[in-house]
């Protein structure tokens, strides 16, 4: 049996998986009202393909429970923010999840640690957990790091067929965890040592953050030379080897926009790159909201209640908001002493979470003359024929009306 601890965005996705694939699982998580909304047979939030993966695994016998077992497996997949001023991974829920694992563990288990952490948060803080609770490593308790690598939006399509890496102290063990995530992924499984496998998925990410802020950084300088950047990276990228992305209003989510802050917090000296990376891509929503007040100067717009925000997520067709760039975004204009008079409209947020927030497009539409896009939301793009009239600004490249305005 597997008992997987953290029920979130990650850990849920990653229980139904296996247990649909016939490993016998409990999951568990300390939100009480999360498990009790599981055991009453829906899910805790919306992604394609998540609602038929529970009918499945709840026919196949998974469980849900506050409470740890005692088992021979365990899947910690906890959140791991970073320390705001020490940019360093707070690995505070991981140590918590561990030291409750210990109290209920047989000797002879493996514990693996899913979630993404800094190279050496194992080493730091997982093993002196372990061993002060009595336990050998190695020979009591095996320690493997098997990062996820999914994405909100398509979570079901990439735990199947996306590669991974398993990180072990003992390459048997880490065999044995391999045929376990093989049950039902069917991409390439690496086996290498855990502080590789830690440097690895950190990498991954912020490889990624790195690619983002350039395109963000030349959206920046032809804005300032009144260059069209997207007509200069569709030419540039007819280069056989240039490949810019598309700039945006921010990076948002639980992964790009947190994970290279580890190697900035352990490696400060070294990691300029990474750093100036992050800071472009953290300057964007300051950027767009520029953005705004320059188009309200030139369009005459005073009055700020009618500059409507489309989309609160930070990426589209998901209900996921952590780190959003619109999110980030409000904070900015608080501080300017006008972020509660925005109005703010997102299909997938169905729940009040900031001011002013509309649960019906038309109505969204009707009371707000300029629009702001901020998220490419399948329903927009559908629909762009009710903007007409309306004053906008696409950050994120998806309108083709007459006017638009672009970061």
């Amino acid at each position: 049996m597997v008992n997987v601890i953290g029920l979130g965005y990650i850990g849920l996705p990653t229980a139904l998986m296996l247990a649909s694939h016939g490993v016998k699982v409990i999951g568990t998580d300390y939100n009480k009202e999360l498990v009790d909304t599981l055991n009453a047979g829906k899910t805790t939030f919306k992604e394609n393909g998540l609602d038929q993966l529970f009918s499945d695994a709840v026919k196949a016998g998974i469980e849900f429970t506050k409470e740890y077992q005692k088992t021979d497996t365990y899947i910690v997949s906890v959140p791991t923010p970073y320390d705001i001023d020490s940019k360093k991974v707070d690995a505070k829920y991981v140590v918590a999840a561990v030291k409750n694992v210990m109290d209920v563990c047989p000797k002879g288990a493996v514990l693996v640690i899913e979630s993404t952490i800094s190279p050496g948060t194992i080493d730091r803080h997982v093993r002196p957990v372990v061993e002060e609770k009595g336990f050998v490593i190695g020979k009591d308790i095996h320690l493997v790091h098997a990062p996820e690598r999914i994405i909100p939006g398509n979570m079901v399509q990439e735990l199947l067929h996306n590669n991974r890496t398993i990180g072990a102290d003992n390459p048997e063990i880490g065999e044995k965890i391999k045929q376990l995530y093989s049950s039902f992924c069917q991409g390439e499984i690496v086996v290498t040592d855990i502080r590789t496998a830690e440097m690895t998925k950190v990498v991954e990410n912020t490889f990624r953050d790195i690619n983002i802020a350039y395109a963000n950084e030349l959206a920046k300088i032809c804005r300032q030379s009144n260059m069209d950047v997207y007509e200069i990276i569709r030419i540039a990228n007819k280069h056989p080897r240039v490949n810019i992305l598309t700039p945006g209003p921010g990076v948002g989510g639980h992964c790009i926009s947190v994970d290279p802050w580890f190697l900035v917090g352990d490696y400060p000296g070294l990691t300029k790159i990474i750093r100036t990376a992050r800071e472009i891509n953290d300057s964007m929503p300051d950027f767009v909201l520029d953005r705004v007040h320059t188009i309200m100067q030139e369009k005459g717009l005073k009055d700020v209640s009618r500059v409507g925000l489309y989309g609160l997520t930070y990426k589209e067709n998901v209900d996921d908001i952590r780190e959003s760039p619109t999110l980030q975004m409000l904070e900015s204009m608080e501080r300017h002493l006008c972020g509660n008079l925005v109005k703010v409209y997102d299909p997938f947020v169905t729940r009040d979470v900031v001011q002013n927030q509309y649960h019906d497009f038309d109505k969204f539409l009707n009371d707000v003359d300029f629009v702001v896009i901020m998220v490419s939301h399948n329903e927009i793009k559908e629909n762009m024929e009710k903007l007409k009239g309306k004053i906008i600004l696409d950050t994120r490249h998806i309108c083709n009306l007459d006017g638009v305005y672009r970061i």
